[in-house]
């Protein structure tokens, strides 16, 4: 991490530190918590505070080796920062469509559930429609981002990503009347 980089920043506004500490992870394997320490105690005991917590949701696991703690990044905290990124200002996405549609087809085990639940979850964030029990329906262009989610977690061809500029009618109709709901 860059020392110059702050974590609890000095300005008025309330600072995501759960969010800066989840980004400063997701570069590396891991990374020794006094790498993400602040000299000022009142900025360190909000980001204790955001590092409990984040053990706590599962989203990071501490190591120890050689006298230093070491946090590390779960699915978990991979799956909540995806989630930040996509609900995040600097993840807008143009909202104007560009001709294409996004279909994701998903045909995650049972035994996956909870990341199955997470991805219904984001994809509904993103504007995604399900227009069949496993068939999701978007104009918007955030195929990037679930193609760097099918990644992290491991999903070949249990989610498939498709970009086109053509649906048929029923499946266009079908996209409408759930936007209606």
């Amino acid at each position: 991490m860059n020392k110059n980089a702050k974590i609890y920043p000095t300005n008025r506004r309330k600072p995501n530190i759960q969010k800066a500490i989840l980004k400063i992870l997701a570069e590396k394997p891991a990374v020794p918590f006094s790498e993400i320490r602040e000299k000022d105690p009142k900025a360190n005991y909000a980001i204790n505070r955001s590092v409990k917590n984040l053990v706590d949701a599962g989203c990071v696991e501490i190591h120890s080796s050689d006298n230093q703690k070491y946090l590390k990044l779960t699915k978990e905290g991979k799956n909540k920062l995806n989630q930040m990124k996509l609900l995040g200002d600097e993840a807008l996405v143009p909202r104007a469509w560009d001709g294409f549609w996004r279909i994701v087809i998903l045909d995650i085990p049972e035994n996956r559930k909870s990341e199955r639940e997470a991805l219904r979850y984001l994809l509904k964030k993103a504007g995604f429609t399900c227009v069949k029990n496993t068939v999701w329906v978007s104009p918007y262009p955030y195929e990037h981002l679930f193609t760097n989610i099918k990644k992290d977690l491991g999903l070949g061809t249990e989610l498939i990503i498709l970009v086109t500029d053509k649906i048929d009618e029923e499946t266009n109709l079908a996209f409408l009347r759930s936007l209606k709901k």
